[in-house]
Formats: C-alpha cells, sequence, structure tokens
C-alpha cells in the first residue's frame, strides 16, 4: 500500500513538473513575442504609428545611418539567440506560426545588412519623407486630438530636419562607393521636394494640422502650437527642404548613373537576388521567376484574344490594347468627384455577394478618398489600413491628376485588390484577431498581402461586377500586368534590361498608357523585388484553393477556405503551406 502511494506520488510529481514545464515554456513564449514587438517598433517608429502605438509618435529612425544598422544587427542577434532557446514541440500551432514568422524575419534581416542599400535612402515612390508628408496631412496614421498628439508631431517635424541631414551625408557616401540612384528616378524625387518650400507656414502642408485643431482647445494652447509649427516650418523644415532640393538639382542629379537596374551597383547581383527572397518568401532564383513570368504572359495573352473576340475587334490585340487606352467610352468623367462616386457604386454592388464567400468580415470601418495633392502626380491606388481599435478607417486612396484622361478600364477589379475583399479585408481581420500576438496582427510579408489581393481580383464575377466585358478584360489586364512585372523587375535588376525595353516589353503586352507604364517601370527600379510578390503569392493560394477542392471534395467551403487563409494574418508562403496542408488533412 505504502509502495503503491509512494509510486503515484512520484508520478504525480512528474505529471506536474512536465507540466509546469510546458507552462513556463508557454509563458516565456508569449513574454518574447511581446518583447519582439516592442523592440520591432523601437526601431521603425512610423511603422509603430501606423499600427498605432502612439508612444512612438514623437520619434524618427535615421534608418539609413550605421549607428541604426548596428541596432538592426543587435536586434536580430538577441531574437536568434532567444528563439534558440525555445522548445518548438511544446507549442500550439498558432505559436509555432509565429516561432516561424520570428525566425524567417531575423534571418532575412541579418542576410540584408549585408548589402548597402541604405545608401539610397531616397526614391521617389516610399520612403520616411513620404511617409512624414501623409502624416503632415493630418488625416492619416499620425493623431491629432490631443495636445499630447500635435506636440508629438512637433518633436518629429524636428528630428525629420535632421533626418534630412543625415540622408545628404549616406547620399554623399553613395556617390563615392558608385551607390546611387538612376537618373530618372532622381527627377522625380526633386518636386517632392520642390513643393514643400513655401514662403508662409500657413501655405505649407506641415501645418495643415494647426487649421483642425479640436475646439476643445484653449486660445492659449491652439496660439502657442500655431507659433512653434510655425517656426518649424520656416526655420527648421523650409530651410532644409531647400537645401536637399538644390543638392538633388546639383551633386546628386550629376552623379546619378545611367544604369536601370541594381545589378549595376557594387554587389547589386547579391543584393538583388536576397531581394527577391525577402519580397516572395520563397527559395526561387531571379532566373526561375523570370521563365515563370514568360509562361504567365503567354496564358494571359491567349485569354485576352478570347475577350478580343467577343467584342468583336478584328486588329492584333496589341492594336486592341492600344485603342482601349485612349478610349473615350472608357473616360467618362470631367471632375474628381465622380471617379470617387464611381468607386462607390462599384463597393455598393459587391456588398450584397460578399457574405456568399466570406464567413468572417471586417469591423473597421471603410473610406474611399482622393490621394493627397502632394504625392497625387506619382501615386497609383493605394489602401493605407486602418486602426484597430476601430478609431481611425481603413481608406482606399484614389489618385486623380486629370478627371478627364482617367480610364475605367481597371477600376471594378482595381477595387476588390485595393479594398473590399482585398487588402481591407485582410488587414483588418489580422489586426482584429484578438489571438495573435502583436507583433502578428501589425505584421506585413508582400508575398502574403498582395498574392492574397490579387487572387480576390478573381472572384468578381461571384460578387457580382465583370459583367462589362471591358472590365473583365480589365481584370485581365491587370493579371498581366503582375504577370509583366515577373519579367520586367527580374529584367532590369538580373538581365541588364534598360528601362526603355522594360517600358517598351510592357506597352506591347497590356492595355496601361505610356504615362502609367513608365511610372510602374521607375517604381521597381526602386524597389527591386517589390514586385515580384503579388504574382508569387497569387498563383500559392490558387494552388491551395485547386488543392483544397480536390482533397476535400463536395465538402470544400469556400468560405471556410477563405477563413482559415485569413485567420492566422500574413506568414512568409512555405508557412500558410503547412497550415493549410494541416487544415485540409483534419478536414478529411
Amino acid at each position: 500500500m505504502r509502495k503503491t502511494a509512494v509510486l503515484a506520488s512520484i508520478m504525480l510529481l512528474t505529471i506536474c513538473m512536465i507540466h509546469c514545464k510546458k507552462e513556463a515554456a508557454k509563458i516565456d513564449f508569449t513574454a518574447l513575442c511581446k518583447n519582439y514587438f516592442d523592440d520591432k517598433n523601437k526601431l521603425n517608429p512610423l511603422d509603430a504609428t501606423l499600427n498605432g502605438q502612439n508612444q512612438f509618435n514623437g520619434d524618427l529612425a535615421f534608418e539609413m545611418t550605421d549607428s541604426h544598422r548596428a541596432s538592426q544587427k543587435a536586434f536580430f542577434e538577441k531574437y536568434d539567440g532567444a528563439l534558440a532557446g525555445i522548445d518548438e514541440s511544446e507549442l500550439t500551432a498558432e505559436e509555432k506560426i509565429s516561432y516561424g514568422i520570428m525566425k524567417w524575419e531575423v534571418g532575412i534581416g541579418r542576410e540584408m545588412l549585408k548589402y548597402p542599400t541604405n545608401l539610397l535612402p531616397l526614391n521617389q515612390f516610399t520612403g520616411t519623407h513620404l511617409t512624414m508628408g501623409q502624416f503632415a496631412g493630418g488625416t492619416s496614421a499620425q493623431p491629432f486630438k490631443t495636445e499630447k498628439d500635435y506636440r508629438d508631431f512637433l518633436s518629429r517635424m524636428g528630428k525629420f530636419s535632421a533626418w534630412i541631414d543625415s540622408a545628404m551625408v549616406y547620399m554623399k557616401k553613395g556617390i563615392e562607393k558608385g551607390y546611387v540612384l538612376p537618373k530618372a528616378l532622381t527627377v522625380k524625387v526633386i518636386p517632392q521636394f520642390e513643393e514643400l518650400i513655401t514662403s508662409r507656414a500657413e501655405d505649407n502642408l506641415y501645418y495643415s494640422a494647426i487649421k483642425t485643431m479640436p475646439a476643445s482647445f484653449s486660445a492659449d494652447v491652439k496660439k502657442d502650437l500655431a507659433g512653434k509649427y510655425a517656426e518649424a516650418i520656416t526655420k527648421k523644415l523650409v530651410p532644409q527642404f531647400v537645401k536637399i532640393t538644390q543638392y538633388l538639382k546639383t551633386d546628386y542629379l550629376a552623379a546619378s548613373r545611367t544604369s536601370s537596374g541594381i545589378n549595376s551597383l557594387p554587389m547589386g547581383r547579391e543584393t538583388y537576388a536576397a531581394l527577391a527572397k525577402q519580397w516572395t518568401t520563397t527559395e526561387k532564383t531571379p532566373e526561375a521567376i523570370h521563365a515563370l513570368g514568360l509562361q504567365e504572359v503567354a496564358l494571359l495573352k491567349s485569354e485576352m484574344e478570347e475577350v478580343k473576340k467577343q467584342v468583336g475587334f478584328k486588329g492584333s490585340l496589341k492594336d486592341f490594347m492600344n485603342e482601349i487606352r485612349n478610349s473615350k467610352h472608357l473616360m467618362p468623367f470631367t471632375a474628381p468627384e465622380q471617379v470617387l462616386a464611381h468607386f462607390d457604386s462599384i463597393y455598393k454592388r459587391i456588398q450584397p455577394n460578399i457574405g456568399k464567400l466570406f464567413s468572417v468580415q471586417p469591423k473597421t470601418p471603410f473610406e474611399i478618398r482622393r490621394t493627397e495633392a502632394f504625392r497625387e502626380k506619382s501615386a497609383s491606388p493605394e489602401y493605407i489600413p486602418g486602426s484597430a481599435d476601430g478609431s481611425r478607417p481603413g481608406i482606399f486612396y484614389v489618385p486623380v491628376p486629370d478627371a478627364r484622361t482617367y480610364n475605367t478600364l481597371e477600376d471594378e477589379d482595381v477595387f476588390l485588390h485595393e479594398a473590399i475583399p482585398g487588402h481591407h479585408f485582410q488587414i483588418s481581420i489580422q489586426q482584429e484577431n484578438t489571438a495573435l500576438p502583436d507583433f502578428r496582427k501589425f505584421n506585413w510579408f508582400g508575398a502574403y498581402g498582395e498574392g492574397w489581393a490579387l487572387y480576390t481580383e478573381s472572384l468578381g464575377k461571384e460578387l457580382g461586377v465583370y459583367t462589362d466585358p471591358y472590365q473583365y478584360l480589365g481584370m485581365l489586364n491587370d493579371e498581366m500586368h503582375r504577370a509583366i512585372r515577373l519579367v520586367v523587375d527580374t529584367g532590369i535588376h538580373s538581365k541588364g534590361w534598360t528601362r526603355e525595353q522594360a517600358i517598351q516589353y510592357s506597352l506591347d503586352n497590356e492595355g496601361e498608357s505610356v504615362a502609367t507604364i513608365t511610372s510602374e517601370i521607375e517604381r521597381y527600379m526602386a524597389i527591386p523585388g517589390q514586385a515580384l510578390s503579388y504574382k508569387i503569392g497569387q498563383l500559392k493560394i490558387i494552388e491551395l484553393r485547386e488543392r483544397a477542392k480536390k482533397k476535400l471534395g463536395k465538402t470544400f467551403d469556400i468560405r471556410e477556405f477563405h477563413k482559415k487563409i485569413l485567420e492566422s494574418g500574413v506568414m512568409p508562403l512555405a508557412l500558410l503551406e503547412q497550415k493549410m496542408d494541416a487544415w485540409m488533412n483534419g478536414q478529411r
């Protein structure tokens, strides 16, 4: 009896120790996830503001500096070591995804630090100077509700003034090492600063929030903030805008390169291979991606030929697309407000059908807005996420530089991609999932996120659009656009294609205007590899959907498939495939 009792006690103690060990591992991993998110936000305070982490709203990273890169290196080493101490077998399924995401980010982050991309701190498409301009407008992620909010951005404005000096220091280092922007891109950056030079502070973009101060502010507070913003603009920002504009127009433009691809720069070929890996979250080589792109272009061209026959056009596909570029019936507007109303009508048409494809829909509010004037000329339609608490809506921005030449060909699929059920659904559902650690709620992987958005374009007929063959052609043309990206991005950055070669290839295969295609090619030149993410991700999601239909047969439910794809948020494609295969096997 006593022996049995002793054995029972030993077993109970052993079970307790195992249980406690598991609990400790779980608690440690939960804490690790939180610390990881906090440290990421400290390194990237603009991203933190976009994510609603307002404790960083007065900060600004000098991301091009050697000291910042040293901080990044220390961050990656810290978490690489921390992950090594986690027993992955003791984690839940969702925690294993968190582990895999951190492992991926740390690995690719360390790899990217090998390359001197910090010597290119500016381009016309993305970067601190453009994010700061968006925030300054007062209607973006930077909050302007309390006195502290205003003083936070005042602090950030002061740091941005110093950031411009740091950018010029590293651009000069880039000139010394032959690591500079192409001339075609430098000339696009110049007006972005030049347009911020105003003689009166009140006319400056950075004064915008002062004009909409809350009525609850006292007269003294309003006067103080107005005076401090005006002083920061006239004494700090405008002189810096003048300085960098002159520098770009003279020294930097003269030193800018005539080549188009990053492979022409020191370590350029290796840099592009790493960027392709980072943006696709795969091991696909630039050569393999280029070949895949050529294959997809050929497939889509045959589908576009069918639409050409359907509408009765007798010439070649190239002639057909040239006619569409300039078709007056696809340019019906005279005012920007009409363009926005047109998108609102698309929104209303798909609403009755959303429930047929999605059992889970976001609570985050949604709005359609015109792109701000200061960046409208070089902008594409885009989605800016709302806040997780719903206090800031998700915003679909539409650039309308000239309503009279605005072509509606792709508006239905653009709305599905950028807004609903594309980015707005994916990002909002991810942010609203309270079961996810914060670093995943506010994370981004282009291959998953852009892949999902491109995939949703194929849902148009089920959602009640593409009833007009021209709008269906617009969807095919946009998918062709993403297939072309695989060809021209790799062509420019790994095969030595010129800007002009890439423009001509695009003109030969899609129905965009010369101006739009030129802007797109220059975008690929500015952010090598980003354009690869869309098609690579879309093809993986389509592959998973077909696999699920085949495995599950009559039990396949599209609503459940979409729920499983979306519920855990963005992740590298290999992790998504593992998750979906586990779900399929569990269903069977």
